[in-house]
């Protein structure tokens, strides 16, 4: 197997790197245009450096997770038909192994592992396989965003949320608590058959919802990819437009251009274009259900930081579930709370919400941001990522009104 990683390197002192390998997306997904680095797109063309985030981790090195993901791809074709959890840890250790041989010179440097999403699961498990490997890394720090911890809890977590911001009324709220809630739909559709009961209940909260909200983020437009409405978004002056909502359709483009692909040394083997989901690879999504939850305990044992983290914007895998799940974990491993739940600021705006436990576990919010919480608050993040990376608290107030 092939990964296909994207390896970004810092224009500071080497002296000052540190490592920062990012694994990111659900199974057979590439969310590259979204993540924790220090890439941004420019209107279809260009892709362009963003020196915030380039200062808080000197090297990026992004592997696409999996064969047939991105432009990561297996020679045995036979390997796309069956992947899971085990499979994936392995291959990104062995990625790593390989990559640390191709670059000694980093070998020695701080490593911190980070992610979104399917992430929850990826990163404590690979960080889990680390340590029980004793390959010699110098892993100091695990960072995980609106991630899947453990599947009833975070699925179900998403009516309340749907709720409470006014996206579903209270008939249907009690409706996707009592009769069918998410974690249900989401089983009965991996196995492959939805009851009346749940059909009827995701057919009334869709009806509800809509299909002009992102559920990851729900305060965001949407992409309306027509050729008048992305004239207008094109020709608005620079800077007129906080978030670029169609930048997973720019992404598709900018990463067709052969030129593109050339200069990313890009295999196309067994498919003709790159897309933002592989339709080829075959991922166990019975996984899903599997809690690591645990296995972020179990790191955490191992003297290793978590920060785990929620853009607040998002109803996938809301903050709700998340923070449930770090304040049991904390008690489950008899972590007392060091710093209270407290608001956090990026320079005089309220950033967020942090509770910290014992030394090494952290939980955050990141006020406005979606899912993909660098995406639509870097600044924010940034901050987040950079005192997470020097060991330091999150900023309090510098201002009093």
């Amino acid at each position: 197997m092939q990964l296909q990683p994207w390896i970004i390197m810092a224009t500071i002192s080497a002296f000052l790197i540190q490592i920062c390998l990012t694994v990111e997306s659900p199974p057979s997904a590439d969310k590259i245009d979204l993540g924790v680095h220090p890439l941004e797109l420019e209107h279809f063309v260009n892709m362009a450096h963003s020196n915030q985030v380039e200062r808080s981790c000197g090297k990026y090195v992004i592997p696409r997770v999996t064969s047939r993901v991105g432009f990561s791809y297996s020679a045995n074709t036979s390997f796309y038909a069956f992947v899971n959890d085990d499979m994936t840890a392995r291959d990104n250790l062995k990625f790593l192994q390989r990559w640390f041989l191709k670059f000694p010179e980093y070998k020695n440097r701080d490593l911190f592992l980070t992610g979104e999403s399917y992430a929850g699961h990826y990163v404590p498990q690979l960080a889990q396989l680390i340590v029980q490997s004793k390959v010699k890394f110098n892993l100091k720090g695990v960072a995980i965003g609106n991630p899947l911890l453990e599947f009833n809890t975070d699925f179900n977590s998403r009516a309340e949320y749907m709720w409470s911001h006014g996206l579903i009324s209270d008939i249907t709220y009690e409706a996707f608590t009592v009769i069918c809630n998410y974690s249900q739909v989401r089983r009965e559709i991996v196995m492959g058959s939805l009851s009346p009961a749940c059909s009827g209940v995701i057919s009334q909260v869709s009806r509800e919802l809509g299909k002009h909200i992102d559920s990851y983020d729900v305060t965001l437009d949407v992409c309306l990819p027509s050729v008048v409405s992305q004239s207008e978004r094109l020709n608005q002056p620079r800077g007129t437009e906080k978030i670029d909502v169609c930048v997973e359709d720019e992404t598709i483009k900018y990463l067709n251009r052969k030129d593109v692909q050339k200069a990313l040394h890009a295999h196309l083997k067994g498919v003709s274009r790159w897309s933002i989901c592989s339709e080829v690879l075959k991922y166990e999504y019975r996984n899903l259900e599997i809690p690591t939850i645990h296995v972020v305990g179990a790191v955490l044992k191992s003297g290793i930081r978590v920060l785990v983290y929620s853009g607040d914007q998002d109803s996938v895998v809301p903050l709700t579930g998340t923070r449930t799940l770090v304040n049991g974990l904390a008690k489950d491993l008899g972590l007392n709370t060091t710093v209270p739940y407290r608001n956090w600021f990026q320079g005089r705006q309220v950033g967020g919400w942090t509770q910290v436990y014992g030394d090494k576990l952290s939980f955050a919010t990141i006020r406005g941001a979606s899912h993909e919480a660098p995406f639509s608050q870097p600044e924010r993040s940034l901050v987040l990522f950079n005192t997470f990376l020097q060991g330091k608290p999150l900023p309090e107030a510098t201002v009093v009104l």
